[in-house]
């Protein structure tokens, strides 16, 4: 598929699947017209880049649907200059968008095999700093973040990963509820942090965010 023709997807996706489903943050719809999502998925399935599905990146990983990613960062606000965290970093393609939005990002990951992918894909991305690590314990390094975006699903959200968000920092993902991928949006207020569900739309699960198995005699 030629280059041209993946412009044109890319369009498509911003007109008919984004703008037609509350993306509407003029930032993020900017990004996501701008990032060429195929660099980020390579090889033959480049061919499936602007499909309203997950695509699958190996090891049980994939890339969130475009509408996944546009709703969670619509509900994100995310601005230039802003310190950011992306737990998940996959690829690489939501970093993208935030550095060309005009945030300072640190990307995690824990797969060796992603972050190798990572690293060529941003390759020459100054705003996008790639650390390896178990995706559960956040990167407290850089911490405070204004904004964490959790890319994928999750059962729950680790304590360590809260405590990371500065005061009047925003947090947005997905919680995975009896099969249920369900989006939201959340903050953190002095010692308190909330979360609010506010569309279920289908997301790539992260790995290490299981509940502990509960102790039975």
């Amino acid at each position: 598929m030629s280059g041209l023709d993946f412009d044109r997807q890319r369009m498509m996706m911003v007109t008919n699947q984004l703008r037609t489903n509350a993306v509407t943050d003029g930032a993020v719809l900017a990004a996501m017209a701008a990032v060429p999502r195929e660099r980020f998925i390579g090889g033959e399935q480049g061919a499936i880049a602007y499909r309203d599905t997950i695509v699958p990146l190996g090891e049980g990983r994939g890339l969130n649907p475009p509408i996944a990613t546009g709703r969670l960062l619509t509900a994100a606000r995310p601005r230039a200059g802003e310190q950011a965290l992306v737990i998940g970093a996959g690829t690489g393609y939501t970093a993208a968008l935030l550095a060309e939005i005009g945030c300072v990002v640190v990307a995690l990951e824990q797969s060796p095999a992603l972050l190798a992918r990572a690293r060529a894909t941003l390759e020459g991305v100054a705003a996008v700093s790639l650390v390896e690590g178990p995706l559960a314990e956040g990167w407290a390094e850089g911490a405070p973040y204004a904004l964490i975006v959790l890319d994928g699903g999750v059962e729950i959200i680790p304590q360590p990963i809260i405590d990371q968000l500065a005061e009047g920092g925003r947090m947005v993902g997905a919680r995975l509820d009896r099969g249920v991928s369900r989006l939201f949006h959340g903050g953190r207020q002095g010692q308190g942090f909330g979360i609010t569900s506010f569309a279920d739309v289908e997301t790539a699960p992260l790995p290490g965010f299981a509940p502990a198995p509960a102790f039975s005699f």
